[in-house]
């Protein structure tokens, strides 16, 4: 039974979900013509609002923040420590439970820390666990790795709550305009986040193991999949080529970042602030790296590993300014100051209540995922609608916007967006794994569900 249902969710995936860029163009066109019939604008100002800087091109220095993420967080997973230590702890798996298990503990761990290294060190781990397990199928420890990825976003490496820390504004220079704050410790170090996340990282391990498919029904992994790629090798011949592969000059620039990183840090402790509260995209991604610089041991190595990484963040760097027209259409104001993400939030507040409007967020969140599959992207549509509904509500900013990012972190286990970089080291299609994840969408949904009611009832 359980198999006839995951081949025909993929089957579904792959008949009906196309690329989402299509999604981006698409979701324009409906925004597009909303817009309008909300607002009863013409499609002048719509189309103003769409190109315009404060639309399409609204998002630049997110999209990097966002682009960087990913990168850094892969070319640090492809550093030579970095896989001596996932071969190390693929060492302790000797049994078809261990290795499903170690592997989705260490990749959920891995995404939590910073998902685009979480992405790369999972599909990394599952490779390496089936040298020494071959029993198990291949497709459903892929499938456990990428399963790490439904937490990303209530971790560090998360786009919403870190940009939150800082201060996030909707409808700037607008009669509209609003800024929202919610610390990390508001957020991802909030007591129900925590306990969310430790949920879903002490239970998820064994709900993928309950899914293995019988003896006969279980794929071996192909030996050619697990042979390693050569190691580069470089030749130190001309002036240039020391130069490249200096030790003085990697000492150098290793010190000078972790200096930073440490006088940064001991600033925030001077002015008497909390340390998870000065976390943001900018600080995580120079931390990741400089650690990345640390672990390749050579200036050349780690700008090859960034080349190679930089191919994963071709998503992001096309479909962001998509996602930015998208929500400088939906701020469009008229003459009486009325927008389409106005009178969206309003009928949110209609429907809902202080505790059941995070539950509805997030499920909305989880819907909407499937069109824009970027957190950062679907922040900037969602968030000017939600944001200005949980404070009419008198819901503090923290967790209403936790809501959406749960939402986005949820359906990506169904949206093979990202999925892609763990599919590429794994040398598998979206189609090997997606049947596998929709129970796991399950599982963190209900898991989130019961999460924001019990965050409602105990600390709202």
């Amino acid at each position: 039974m359980f198999k006839k249902f995951t081949n025909g969710c993929v089957r579904v995936v792959n008949r009906w979900l196309p690329d989402p860029f299509l999604f981006a163009v698409i979701l324009s066109i409906v925004v597009f013509i909303a817009g309008m019939i909300a607002t009863k604008q013409g499609p002048i100002p719509m189309l103003s609002a769409w190109g315009g800087s404060k639309g399409f091109w609204g998002l630049l220095s997110f999209s990097m923040q966002m682009a960087l993420v990913l990168v850094l967080g892969s070319a640090m997973a492809s550093s030579k420590p970095c896989k001596k230590a996932l071969r190390g702890l693929a060492g302790m798996a000797h049994t078809n439970m261990q290795a499903i298990v170690i592997t989705t503990f260490v990749s959920t761990i891995c995404c939590w820390l910073n998902w685009g290294f979480g992405l790369i060190a999972g599909a990394l781990l599952a490779k390496e666990v089936a040298k020494r397990v071959p029993s198990v199928d291949y497709p459903r420890r892929i499938a456990s790795a990428y399963s790490g990825f439904g937490i990303w976003h209530a971790g560090l490496s998360g786009s919403i709550p870190l940009q939150l820390n800082g201060g996030y504004t909707v409808f700037a220079g607008t009669a509209q305009e609003a800024t929202f704050q919610a610390l990390t410790t508001q957020t991802i170090f909030h007591p129900m986040n925590l306990i969310m996340v430790g949920v879903i990282l002490v239970a998820m391990p064994f709900v993928n193991y309950a899914m293995h498919p019988t003896k006969e029904n279980t794929i071996c992994v192909d030996p050619a999949l697990l042979v390693d790629e050569t190691e580069k090798e470089y030749e130190v011949k001309s002036p240039a080529d020391k130069m490249e592969h200096s030790r003085i000059l990697w000492v150098i620039l290793v010190v000078a970042g972790f200096a930073y990183i440490v006088y940064y840090f001991y600033g925030v402790v001077k002015a008497g602030k909390n340390i998870a509260g000065a976390l943001d995209l900018n600080i995580v991604n120079f931390l990741f790296m400089f650690l990345g610089i640390l672990l390749h041991g050579d200036l050349r190595r780690y700008v090859d590993a960034i080349g190679e990484a930089a191919s994963g963040a071709a998503g992001i760097l096309l479909q962001f300014p998509f996602y930015a027209g998208i929500m400088g259409m939906m701020t469009a104001a008229n003459a009486s100051g009325v927008s389409l993400a106005s009178v969206i939030s309003d009928f949110f507040v209609s429907i809902s209540n202080s505790v059941t409007f995070p539950m509805l967020t997030f499920l909305s969140a989880g819907i909407v995922n499937f069109f824009v599959p970027s957190g950062g992207g679907q922040w900037a549509v969602q968030g000017p609608i939600v944001m200005p509904a949980a404070q009419a509500m008198g819901i503090e900013p923290g967790r209403a916007a936790m809501a959406i990012a749960w939402g986005d972190q949820w359906t990506n286990m169904i949206q093979p967006f990202w999925a892609l970089p763990a599919l590429g080291v794994a040398k598998l299609s979206a189609k090997d794994i997606m049947g596998y994840l929709v129970i796991v969408t399950l599982f963190v949904g209900v898991v989130a569900c019961l999460g924001f009611l019990a965050w409602a009832a105990f600390f709202g």
